[in-house]
């Protein structure tokens, strides 16, 4: 995890923004966390270390640093969830569980059976694959 949160700190050092305690707090909980999860559970855990941290400004930085591909965002029941980015260096896609946000890695990519894509003249500049349902542990 300490390898994970010292690339996000390069990445915001690069972007501009500073490390501060509470946004390192904010990327540990997530790396710790590995699944996807709301503004709201973020703000819950963070206030216990922080009482004084506003909703806004975890919901700032949550957006901040999916933009600068720290954390990816996924939507779930009309919610946005976050989690941090995955350090996996290939490209691969996400089964994600409904219930509990916890995900796991579908390294098949969908885009070799999209054949048509590539004789309509479309330039696909990026792909998102996730499928949705509930773990094996949110089942029972």
């Amino acid at each position: 995890m300490k390898k994970n949160i010292e690339q996000a700190r390069e990445r915001m050092k690069a972007s501009g923004f500073k490390m501060t305690p509470k946004r390192l707090d904010l990327l540990a909980y997530l790396f710790e966390a590995n699944r996807y999860v709301s503004a709201r559970e973020v703000a819950e855990e963070l206030r216990l270390s922080h009482p004084s941290l506003s909703y806004d400004t975890i919901y700032r930085n949550l957006n901040d640093f999916a933009e600068i591909e720290i954390l990816e965002t996924t939507e779930l029941d009309g919610e946005m969830k976050y989690r941090a980015a995955c350090q996996s260096g290939h490209h691969h896609h996400h089964l994600i569980c409904r219930t509990c946000g916890k995900t796991e890695t579908l390294d098949v990519c969908p885009m070799q059976w999209v054949a048509p894509i590539k004789d309509s003249g479309f330039e696909v500049e990026d792909h998102k694959f996730e499928i949705y349902g509930r773990c094996a542990a949110c089942q029972q």
